[in-house]
C-alpha cells in the first residue's frame, strides 16, 4: 500500500469539511492538461474544470474554466473588473494555493481567493477538477462547485 501524498490528504480533508459528495480519483499518471485528464477519465474535455491562477497586479484570481476554453486574459480582465491578468508563475501559484501548477484544486487554499466559474461547465452533469495534486481529480457538479467555491459565474471565451 502506498502512502497518499500530503497534498491529496489536505484536499480530502477540505473536501469533506465542505460537504463534497464527489469521488476522489488518483490516476496512475499526471493529468496536468485537460486533454490528458479527459482521456484518463473517459469524458469530454469540456467537462474538465481547469483551475487557472492568474496574477492581477500582485493579487491572485482563480478562474475555473471548461477544458474546452482558453482564457482570453484581456476580455476576462474587463469582465471581472481588473486592470489585467497574467498567468501566475509556479512560485506565485504555490504561494497562494499551496499547490503546484497542474494540480491546483478549486478549494483548500491558505487564504480565500476571488474565484470565477465558467458557465460552460454547467452543460455537464459531472465535472472533474484537480484534487490538489497533478495525479488526483474529483467529480463534482456545477452547482456544488459554485457553492463550494463561492465563485462568481462568468462567460469565458
Amino acid at each position: 500500500m502506498s502512502i497518499e501524498p500530503a497534498a491529496i490528504a489536505r484536499f480530502r480533508d477540505e473536501h469533506a469539511a465542505r460537504g463534497g459528495a464527489g469521488e476522489i480519483v488518483i490516476l496512475p499518471e499526471s493529468v496536468h492538461t485537460a486533454a490528458l485528464a479527459a482521456a484518463a477519465l473517459g469524458c469530454e474535455v469540456g467537462a474538465i474544470a481547469n483551475s487557472l491562477l492568474f496574477d492581477a497586479g500582485g493579487s491572485p484570481v482563480l478562474i475555473l474554466t471548461s477544458g474546452s476554453h482558453r482564457v482570453d486574459t484581456q476580455l476576462t480582465s474587463a469582465r471581472i473588473g481588473v486592470a489585467g491578468l497574467k498567468r501566475g508563475t509556479p512560485e506565485f501559484v504555490r504561494e497562494h494555493t499551496g499547490q503546484v501548477i497542474g494540480g491546483v484544486s478549486p478549494i483548500g487554499h491558505p487564504s480565500p481567493i476571488p474565484t470565477y466559474l465558467d458557465i460552460q461547465l454547467g452543460e455537464y452533469d459531472i465535472v472533474w477538477a484537480a484534487a490538489g495534486h497533478p495525479a488526483a481529480v474529483y467529480s463534482t457538479t456545477y452547482d456544488e462547485l459554485l457553492a463550494m467555491t463561492d465563485a462568481t459565474e462568468i462567460e469565458v471565451d
